[in-house]
């Protein structure tokens, strides 16, 4: 033991002193000796930039995932239509927590999200929950008192109150009982709700927006908009949610915003959402009244609507095959074949008017004529799930309502809200999700990357997306592990703008994309171009300018497709094709800078299985042939736009 500790002491001296021999040569360098790095000398000899390249950053750093369009039982048609989940529930999810669904089951995340704005619908705002637990003030009314036990009774009685509200009261133009529109009783829920919001506020690790669903859907046309406040509920409960039985008119939504930011100083945004569904009215060309739209209506929409919500559960909004006929990826997830409650057909004609990319282009040329362009948007993803769960996951999909959470026949369950037409289970899709470029994982860093529109949609992956124009990128950017800093620097991120073009120099374009980390591999990035030419006439244009493999574009300028590794019998899939991530530096062969135009990205997965091919397994059915099982799924961005000036 003696010994042991002797040779132990030795060690240490010995290692003691080849330390200070050390400091030694190193101070003694060449003879000379060197000063000790104090403050002073430092500031002296090192340089001015830090050493760190993350020190001193005040760029977005880290993209935030979240879901700003979700309903729980405070919203009426969800509550009647059997979830008996609050907004309470819908935070404990969103954050990561296991709860038991409407039906009974067991249901968690993959993984936590970032934020959620439970947006309930404001009219008759949390009134229908009250009727159900038979709040006493209400039911003292008999047809009230009807509907509670009707409710009571399951989905069915509950299916048969929806439709004694929305056929025989709304769609008739009838004032529903003054008792389930009462102010007094939607501000209690609207309390109660913002309180809740406040309670799972978490600045940094979890963030609640307050907000709610303004749902104008007059002659069955969907004009919907989720409100975003920036504020807490000291601000936002000094007023109560503005509904379509308010007014059905989106500029007087817009108006009450304005009053909202006058009397509180604070901030607040409107998001429109599924337009394939408004039949021609979510982007016209005239205001609601039809009047040829104006600079200032120009000016208040692009103030008040920095976003749309693109893809969501009720069909993907980027673009039509009609709309888009040489984009072989335009055909995904659509629902066209009317308005929201198929009171009336889709008309090719109207399609223009509906979908995100038609939108973008009108903007420029309304730009061009008005001096603004009312359609200067980004694109986010949501939910718009009526469960209280945002999940877009297609191995973990929970559907529009509890009538479509798992089970092995809701694929072919039927949603009829006019005489034999019907929405299928099998048609609603799996997604989406918001991805936001913020600074910090709060209400305010979210809502102003909401507002600057440096945010992008996902149909459900969480892949990581960067997207910057400028003038003077380099093909070796692309080999930069530090691409923001050099998109921050010499361009502007997605959301942003670029202006007079500086003499032969053309559009250049910053691009990475990174796989989901629990997910598929990707097959390509491709630039969506959309501009006004010299005539005058919108024209549109994709190009493939990454992609997976050694694979080289046909002679049209298609490139083939990456493959296909899914089983249909297990249903998964390997990512034995495609690439974890793909960068590229891509400058604009066409541009012509006298041109208005824009630019987004939109980004491709391998094939992986649809939500009904996991269910088909898991529950061991048999579709019909036409339900899709295979999807590619995408992202797209914010675009960036091109403005010549004079």
């Amino acid at each position: 033991m003696t010994r042991s500790r002797k040779i132990g002491d030795l060690h240490i001296l010995t290692s003691f002193l080849a330390a200070c021999l050390l400091c030694f040569i190193v101070q003694s360098a060449g003879g000379q000796e060197l000063p000790a790095l104090d403050k002073k000398t430092a500031e002296e000899v090192l340089p001015k930039k830090p050493y760190s390249p993350y020190a001193g950053r005040t760029y977005p750093t880290r993209v935030f995932w979240g879901d700003t369009h979700l309903h729980t039982s405070q919203s009426f048609d969800s509550v009647m239509f059997g979830n008996r989940l609050g907004p309470e529930e819908a935070y404990r999810f969103a954050r990561g927590e296991e709860v038991t669904s409407s039906t009974g089951q067991r249901v968690q995340l993959s993984r936590p999200l970032d934020f959620l704005v439970v947006a309930d619908h404001a009219e008759s705002l949390g009134v229908m929950s009250e009727v159900l637990a038979g709040n006493p003030e209400l039911v003292s009314d008999p047809l009230v008192k009807r509907w509670h036990e009707l409710m009571n009774q399951g989905p069915e009685g509950g299916l048969e109150v929806y439709k004694q509200v929305v056929v025989d009261y709304v769609g008739k133009g009838k004032p529903l009982p003054g008792i389930l529109t009462s102010p007094t009783t939607v501000r209690s829920v609207w309390l109660k709700n913002t309180s809740l919001a406040e309670k799972y506020n978490d600045p940094g690790h979890f963030t609640t927006l307050l907000g709610y669903e303004w749902s104008s859907n007059t002659g069955g046309n969907n004009l919907h908009r989720v409100v975003v406040f920036r504020d807490s509920a000291d601000k936002v409960n000094q007023v109560v949610p503005f509904s379509s039985l308010d007014s059905d008119n989106p500029e007087n939504l817009w108006k009450v915003l304005d009053a909202y930011e006058a009397k509180t100083s604070g901030s607040v945004l409107a998001i429109p959402h599924n337009g394939n569904l408004s039949n021609g009215r979510m982007f016209e060309i005239v205001d609601f009244a039809g009047n040829p739209l104006t600079r200032q209506y120009a000016e208040t929409r692009a103030n008040r609507e920095p976003v749309v919500e693109v893809t969501q559960i009720k069909g993907d909004g980027e673009t039509h095959p009609y709309l888009s006929p040489t984009d072989e990826f335009a055909n995904f997830e659509r629902w066209d074949r009317g308005n929201l409650d198929l009171s009336a057909d889709k008309k090719p004609e109207m399609l223009q008017y509906e979908y995100a990319r038609s939108a973008l282009k009108t903007g420029l040329k309304l730009e061009k004529e008005l001096g603004v362009n009312p359609y200067k948007f980004g694109m986010i993803g949501s939910t718009d799930a009526h469960t209280s769960l945002a999940t877009a996951d297609s191995d973990n999909f929970f559907g529009k309502l509890p009538a479509y959470e798992p089970s092995p026949d809701r694929w072919k369950h039927a949603s009829e809200f006019s005489p034999g037409k019907a929405y299928y289970g099998w048609e609603f899709v799996a997604s989406g999700y918001a991805g936001v470029w913020a600074t910090a994982n709060t209400r305010e860093a979210i809502w102003d990357a909401l507002k600057r529109k440096e945010v992008y949609a996902t149909t459900g992956p969480r892949m990581i997306v960067r997207f910057f124009g400028g003038w003077d990128f380099e093909a070796k950017d692309a080999q930069n592990r530090d691409l923001s800093q050099i998109g921050y620097d010499r361009g502007v991120p997605m959301g942003g703008d670029l202006r007079q073009a500086p003499a032969g120099k053309s559009a250049t374009f910053l691009i990475a994309a990174l796989k989901d980390p629990i997910g598929a591999n990707l097959d390509r990035i491709q630039v969506v171009k959309g501009w006004l030419d010299a005539h005058n006439k919108l024209q549109e244009k994709v190009y493939d300018v990454a992609w997976s493999g050694n694979r080289k574009p046909a002679a049209n300028g298609k490139l083939p497709p990456v493959g296909n590794t899914v089983d249909m019998k297990t249903a998964t899939w390997t990512n034995s094709i495609g690439a974890p991530e793909l960068i590229t530096v891509w400058k604009e062969p066409d541009f012509d800078p006298s041109l208005f135009a824009f630019y987004y990205v939109r980004v491709l997965e391998i094939p992986t299985p649809r939500w009904t091919l996991y269910d088909a397994v898991k529950f061991g059915v048999t579709m019909d042939p036409k339900v899709p099982m295979v999807e590619q799924q995408r992202a797209y961005t914010s675009p960036i736009w091109y403005t010549p000036t004079k």
